[in-house]
Parts: C-alpha cells; sequence; structure tokens
C-alpha cells in the first residue's frame, strides 16, 4: 500500500515533528515521542495549573498531539501505531508538566491504555505527585458492556476529545484537580459515539488493510485500531446510514425530546471533506428528527484510523456550564473553529531525570543471561509470523511490539544476578514494548525477580510472576490471552521443562476453541474464533526456547 512516508519506523517521531512545527507552543520532550505546552513544561512546578494528560498509539491524529494546547490538553503521549505508549512513557510526560496542584489523566477504555496510564499513576502517586485517572468509554456499539460481557468493555473513542477540551477549559480557569476530574467525568459518563466504515485501515508497512469489504458493504460499529465493526451492513445512502448512527446513539445515553445537545461529525482519516460534509448535514437532520435540541455542531479529523473511509457521530447532552467549557477559547489548531497559527518553530525540552535505581548486583548468572538471549532471538525471528496471526484477532502487531522488547535487550543486554536480569527485562518491558504486552510483562518479571529475591524457587517464582499477570490485567484462563498459556506452565514447573512445554501448548491450542472475553481480541467476537491467540503462541515460543537453552 503507498504512503507518503519515510522509513515506517520512523513514522512517529517524523509526524510529532511536523505536529511541533505547525502548532504554536507545542514542544517535543528530547527523544521521546511526547508533545507538551512548552510554557506548563518550563513553568515553576508551582505555578503550573492542573496538567492534563492523555495519549494513545499513533494513527487517529490529530489526536492527541494536536489537541496540546492552552484550554486542551497539556502532554500527549504517543504510542507506536495502533499501540499503547509504555508506562515509562506517560511517566515522563506526568512528570514533564505537574505541579503540586496534579494532573488528570484522560484515558481511553482500551487495555493497554488502561494498564500503562493506570501503572504510570501508581508510580507518579509514589513520587508524591497528585494524579487521578479518567477513563472514556463512548462506544455505544458495545451497547450494555462495560466489562466482564463477553469482551472488555466499552471502547473510547471520538467523545475522548470532547474530555479533552471540557477537562482543559477547566483547568485554564483555574480549577482545582477534583474539580476538573469532576467536570472530565461528568462528560465520560454522558458522551456517546458511533461509527461507519467503507474501509479498513492500513498501517504503514503493511501490504493490506486490517479487513475488505465488498463494494456493496460497510461495517457498523468500528473501534479507532482499525479493527472490525461488531455487524456487517449493506451500503445504504448517507442520510440513512448516518440516521442509524444518531439514533443509536441517542437511544443508548437515553437522549429525549428536548434535550440541549452538542455533535462531533469525525472522519475516519480517508473520508473526503465532500463526503464528511454531506454526513454532517445528515447528522444535523437526523438530530432534529430525534426531537432533539442542537447546540453546537462540529465536523473534522479529531479521532481518525489513519486512512480508514468512514465517518463517526458524537452526541452529548449540554447544559450551560458544559456548554461555556465548550466554547471557552483554544489554542488547539485541531478544534474545528481554532484561529490560525503563528511562525513554525521546532522546540525541545530535556526529558526530566528518572529516580536512581536502588537495586543491587550480584553474581552473573550465565545460564539465564543465555536463556533470556535466545528468548529474545526467538521472538525476534518470529517477528512477522506473530504480526500475521495478531490480524485475525487485533491490529495486527504483537509481533512487532514483543520484537521491540527483544530488539532493546540484544542492543543492551546484561550480566547480572538472576534477579537482576530479571528486572531489566522488566524495566524494558516497561520502556519499549508498550500496548498490553508492555505491562503484563513487566510485572511478570518483577514478581519473579522479588521471588527469587526471598529465596524462592525458580517454579515458585515463575508462579509469582504468573499471578502478578493475572492480578494486573485480570485475565485468566479460558479468556483467550497469554494466560491460557502462562498458567498451566506455572502449574506444571515442579515436573521439569517437557510438561511445562507441553501444558503450555495445550493452553495455546485451547484459544482456538471459543473466543476472547479479554484484551484487544474480545472485539472482533466471533471473527477470532478458530484462531490460536498470538500472546499465547508467543509464551510457547520462548518458553521453548528458554528450554533448548539451558538443555
Amino acid at each position: 500500500m503507498k504512503k507518503l512516508i519515510n522509513d515506517p519506523a520512523d513514522v512517529v517521531p517524523e509526524l510529532l515533528e511536523g505536529v511541533a512545527l505547525t502548532q504554536p507552543g507545542v514542544a517535543l520532550l528530547a527523544g521521546r515521542t511526547i508533545a507538551v505546552r512548552a510554557d506548563a513544561a518550563q513553568a515553576a512546578p508551582g505555578e503550573r495549573p492542573v496538567a492534563i494528560v492523555s495519549g494513545g498509539g499513533a494513527g487517529h491524529e490529530p489526536a492527541h498531539a494536536g489537541y496540546v494546547a492552552e484550554g486542551m490538553i497539556t502532554a500527549a503521549v504517543v504510542g507506536g501505531v495502533f499501540a499503547s505508549p509504555s508506562v515509562d512513557a506517560v511517566l515522563d510526560a506526568i512528570r514533564a508538566v505537574t505541579g503540586p496542584v496534579g494532573a488528570l489523566l484522560v484515558v481511553k477504555n482500551y487495555t493497554g491504555d488502561r494498564l500503562n496510564f493506570g501503572m504510570a499513576a501508581e508510580l507518579a502517586r509514589s513520587e508524591g505527585l497528585d494524579v487521578e485517572m479518567v477513563v472514556v468509554g463512548d462506544d455505544v456499539a458495545l451497547a450494555g458492556a462495560e466489562g466482564g460481557a463477553g469482551h472488555a468493555g466499552r471502547r473510547g473513542l471520538a467523545g475522548t476529545v470532547l474530555v479533552h477540551k471540557v477537562a482543559g477549559a477547566f483547568a485554564a480557569r483555574g480549577a482545582d484537580l477534583a474539580q476538573v476530574a469532576s467536570a472530565a467525568r461528568r462528560v465520560a459518563e454522558s458522551v456517546g459515539t458511533m461509527s461507519v466504515a467503507l474501509t479498513g485501515a492500513t498501517v504503514p508497512g503493511s501490504d493490506d488493510a486490517g479487513f475488505d469489504l465488498a463494494d456493496d458493504e460497510v461495517e457498523l460499529g468500528l473501534g479507532i485500531h482499525g479493527e472490525p465493526g461488531v455487524s456487517r451492513e449493506k451500503l445504504a445512502p448517507a442520510d440513512d446510514l448516518v440516521a442509524t448512527l444518531v439514533e443509536r446513539v441517542a437511544t443508548d445515553r437515553g437522549l429525549s425530546g428536548g434535550d440541549r445537545v452538542v455533535a462531533l461529525v469525525g472522519t475516519a482519516g480517508g473520508t473526503s471533506p465532500m463526503d464528511l460534509a454531506v454526513c454532517t448535514r445528515a447528522a444535523a437532520r437526523a438530530v432534529e428528527a430525534n426531537g432533539l435540541r442542537l447546540e453546537r455542531l462540529w465536523s473534522g479529523p479529531v479521532m481518525t484510523s489513519i486512512d480508514m473511509v468512514g465517518v463517526s457521530v458524537t452526541l452529548l447532552r449540554v447544559d450551560d456550564d458544559l456548554l461555556a467549557a465548550l466554547d471557552a477559547p483554544t489554542g488547539s489548531l485541531s478544534w474545528p473553529g481554532s484561529p490560525a497559527c503563528g511562525v513554525p518553530t521546532l522546540r525541545t525540552i530535556d526529558v526530566p531525570a528518572a529516580p536512581g535505581s536502588t537495586a543491587e548486583s550480584g553474581e552473573p548468572d550465565a545460564r539465564v543471561r543465555a536463556a533470556v538471549d535466545a528468548a529474545c532471538a526467538a521472538l525476534l525471528d518470529a517477528r512477522d509470523d506473530l504480526d500475521r496471526a495478531d490480524r485475525h484477532v487485533g491490529d495486527g502487531d504483537l509481533g512487532s511490539t514483543l520484537a521491540r522488547g527483544a530488539r532493546a535487550w540484544r542492543d543492551d543486554p546484561l550480566d547480572d544476578s538472576a534477579p537482576a536480569l530479571l528486572r531489566r527485562l522488566s524495566s524494558i518491558a516497561r520502556r519499549d514494548v508498550g500496548g498490553t504486552s508492555g505491562p503484563l510483562y513487566a510485572i511478570l518479571f518483577l514478581r519473579a525477580a522479588e521471588a527469587l529475591d526471598d529465596g524462592r524457587s525458580w517454579p515458585d517464582a515463575f508462579r509469582a510472576g504468573v499471578a502478578g499477570v493475572r492480578e494486573l490485567g485480570g485475565a485468566e484462563p479460558g479468556d483467550g490471552t497469554m494466560v491460557d498459556a502462562l498458567a498451566p506452565a506455572a502449574q506444571a514447573a515442579d515436573e521439569g521443562w517437557d510438561a511445562v512445554l507441553e501444558a503450555a501448548r495445550r493452553g495455546a491450542e485451547s484459544t482456538r476453541e471459543g473466543t476472547s472475553s479479554k484484551g484487544r481480541a474480545s472485539y472482533v467476537g466471533d471473527r477470532a474464533a478458530g484462531y490460536e491467540d498470538p500472546g499465547a503462541t508467543a509464551v510457547v515460543l520462548w518458553l521453548e526456547a528458554v528450554r533448548d537453552s539451558l538443555r
């Protein structure tokens, strides 16, 4: 698929430089894919207002860096394409812009975002920073699902931008953290979004879109990561399709005759201005047909999915207070109706230093070092195969995600004690892996290291690590995730490596039998049936490499 890019690996930092050159007041943290308000990052901590920190995977432009401006968000943390940023990246952003009055994290309800932002919030609090988090799940296509009902809950979509706007307006007027968080939660709990698409999205470096549609088909109820929707329908006139979106949002959100609402019509990324204008007109008519009072109507590229052709409709019930916040001025050029920008200037700010490590070195363990080397080599070799497998159940990036961590180890290995090696792997998982896998592997290695420090055996350490994965991720055997391979492997750990591998393989194969109820694969429902969960497949790959190395 042809793209106007250079190297796919450089897309995220290069797009952020483009944003910084055209957005007045935006700076990039040096060496990081993090955009910040330069005035907030350079101000004395005591002079900083409540910071609004948001972010997620790249591919949703202008979200999120396009909203870094006075009156909206203070920092945007950008991960790989369709992949959550790492825990350490979120933590860097929090440190860069947060003062004594604290920070609010606005997080879309995707597993990776919740895990990485949530763990970063915990670490920031441990450093004495006042941090609150609001999770946005405005996807009405997953009606009645707040998590645990067959999938990971309502996804965060374009309604997140309205949360940014209201939270930013309250922070700009000098509200305290509790007031800002309360206003943001009010919007997050009320806003609803639904989308329709005519094509899939094509990730840079990939030859094919995430899914294919016949000429007379559309997808209803998509997420923003290029995953298919919840139903496939016949192509209909724009008025009919948009009316369906408006009606479903209004019904789900309990909007009734006379309610005051604002509407945001967003392009999926590849939609032409002509089509978007037609759909915007259709949305206004549909809102009126539902007996609602349309207070504001905005349209544009607000939360996209790279080059996908389609639109989303977002509705929010408002009163005078919320409307004033939505109307408040902002310096963001990406918010519909923003003023023109000034002279382009690329500015960088040094990344705040992380607290020093207190871990002690020990006697180098050559066998464990060799096992780690072997596991990383296996993941690098399997990158393309895992990416292909992930396209059946997710966004096709698992192999690339794990390869980032393996490459980070290969480029900077460590000779130390077994606990120290595991802690290094935990740090790499937090910093370099990102996505959903990053925090899960981080806690796996961290808990195992702590168990070894306490004098426990390797089987016990393995079980401790797997218990940490289950606690943090919330998945259990049978949910169709990496836990299906890890849990039985850990249970067999006292029986030797052959038993461990056999248990892991059986667990991974069992994920073909049903549909995932946790993680990103849960969003595609029955379409994932018959495919082995790639996260479980990866567990088998590196366990096998470790066994062969130790032998």
